[in-house]
């Protein structure tokens, strides 16, 4: 099963030095150990396009969708047999990157 490891900050900072050699080293382990699928970081939110076609008139503001101190700066999206395991990976992930991270399945297809 597929999981969203989403990297939840709330600072304008980005990672330090020492925390993208340490989101390089848990990358590295993912890759290894089969739990890769894919991961990103993200562009500060003020940098973020919002398109809204519901009605058929494409609707575009700049900037973040919501206005709140906490946004997704990155994720990872990885294989594990359980949810345990995925939350095992998370803490990991989380102590990384020093940040809060939340869990989501992907729905099955």
């Amino acid at each position: 099963m597929q999981y969203l490891i989403s990297v939840v900050h709330d600072e304008a900072s980005l990672a330090t030095p020492e925390e993208h050699a340490a989101i390089d080293v848990f990358n590295d382990r993912l890759q290894t150990e089969g739990h890769w699928v894919f991961a990103g970081g993200l562009a500060a939110p003020d940098t973020a396009t919002v398109l809204d076609n519901r009605d058929g008139a494409s609707l575009v503001t700049d900037g973040p969708f919501l206005e709140s101190k906490e946004y997704l700066a990155g994720f990872w999206v990885v294989e594990a047999p359980d949810l345990d395991v995925a939350l095992k990976l998370a803490a990991e992930g989380s102590k990384a990157c020093n940040r809060k991270v939340e869990v989501r399945p992907f729905l099955a297809g």
